[in-house]
């Protein structure tokens, strides 16, 4: 596999130059400073690409090329948000971008609860506590009918979070909701988070999907054109969230999805994390039946506790999912396409939310994206993928 490294752009407080000693070759990256929906000019991508190549890596992911709100409900805004997201792809393809990581997530992006977990060895993990996150909805954000969303046990549990929660822990759980977490395009506070959920009022699953349906068939002939692989990342978590509905969730889904515009163009991002979070998820089975489209790879892993609601990151090669089930589907089917002499044939793969360890408590990164848990990870990650290759060589 390529090994990559997400890398926020100029801002990221870790250097491309930092980033080299990690023995990544790879970069993932984006234009986050261009608002979504506007075209990505030639001349900005080139650009970026020549700072990478300088720095003696490549730019080898596009994650994420954000998809317009408007096109995700319908809005009035939808056709011209999806012609130009054909045209940032045919841009991209130009300047000899291959692979474009994105999501289909309504209003909140990836989402956690907790940006500092403490764990039993001193380092710190993000998590998703099903709680906190029901108890911020029903007495912070107060969305309205959100009661008829959680059983009864659920409520009471979010009631107990609530009551002895202090301000400080209120404030801190509202900061890591409505600010957005690396990645995410959008930041909110309570007012506009309401107005972007009311747009979505009476939209239900099968109409997101209608509407993902309408996105795909009308980016896939661009991207084919352009020579580019979408890699759709998974809802994080892959359930409903703010009474929203969520379509990229399961194997059903990503059937779905391929179904919905059949194309080599048309692929999946397997984030073994994001998928791994719910206990009806096999990933090593997902990984084995999609191996054909997948193109990108986000190998991190992730613990549920024991509501089954609520999880957090662990390490790399720990967690719930068999990481080395994963890595070794992901192995036989480089091998399969390279046999096939097929194009792609090495599928980059990155670490991703390492935990915060050793120097990273006391130097400023985003959350999820820390130096040294990430190095970590992709030293961990390595040593399974050479372990797998030497066996099937074997």
């Amino acid at each position: 596999m390529e090994h990559t490294w997400r890398w926020f752009g100029p801002t990221d407080p870790i250097t491309l130059a930092e980033i080299r000693q990690t023995d990544a070759t790879g970069i993932v990256t984006a234009l986050h400073h261009i608002p979504n929906g506007e075209v990505w000019p030639v001349e900005e991508i080139l650009a970026r690409k020549a700072e990478i190549d300088a720095a003696g890596l490549t730019w080898s992911v596009v994650e994420s090329v954000p998809v317009h709100e408007h096109i995700k409900w319908g809005g009035p805004y939808r056709e011209q948000a999806i012609a130009n997201y054909a045209r940032t792809l045919r841009n991209l393809g130009e300047a000899g971008l291959r692979t474009v990581c994105y999501n289909f997530m309504p209003v909140i992006d990836w989402a956690r609860t907790d940006q500092r977990y403490a764990l039993p060895t001193g380092g710190y993990a993000m998590r998703f506590d099903f709680a906190a996150h029901a108890a911020f909805d029903l007495f912070v954000l107060r969305r309205e009918g959100a009661e008829a969303d959680y059983s009864d046990e659920d409520l009471a549990r979010a009631r107990a979070f609530f009551d002895a929660a202090d301000a400080d822990a209120l404030r801190a759980l509202s900061d890591t909701v409505l600010l957005g977490l690396p990645g995410s395009e959008e930041s909110y506070d309570l007012d506009s988070l309401r107005a972007g959920l009311a747009l979505y009022d009476g939209l239900s699953a099968q109409d997101l999907r209608e509407n993902l349906g309408i996105f795909l068939r009308g980016v896939v002939p661009a991207a084919e054109e352009a020579g580019i692989r979408l890699a759709i990342h998974p809802d994080d978590p892959p359930r409903p969230l703010f009474g929203l509905p969520r379509v990229v969730s399961s194997a059903d889904d990503a059937q779905w999805l391929l179904d919905a515009a059949p194309s080599w163009a048309n692929g999946l991002t397997m984030c073994v994390g994001s998928y791994g979070s719910v206990p009806t998820n096999d990933v090593v089975e997902m990984t084995r039946r999609f191996a054909h489209r997948i193109y990108f790879a986000h190998l991190r892993n992730v613990t549920i506790e024991a509501d089954r609601k609520s999880f957090f990151e662990d390490g790399h090669i720990d967690g719930g999912s068999d990481m080395v089930g994963v890595i070794h589907a992901l192995v036989t089917e480089e091998r399969r396409r390279a046999i096939a002499g097929e194009d792609a044939a090495v599928i980059p793969m990155r670490p991703d939310h390492g935990h915060f360890l050793l120097d990273d408590l006391s130097r400023r990164t985003y959350p999820g994206y820390a130096l040294i848990g990430r190095l970590k990870g992709l030293a961990q990650l390595r040593g399974v993928e050479l372990a797998v290759t030497r066996t099937l060589e074997a």
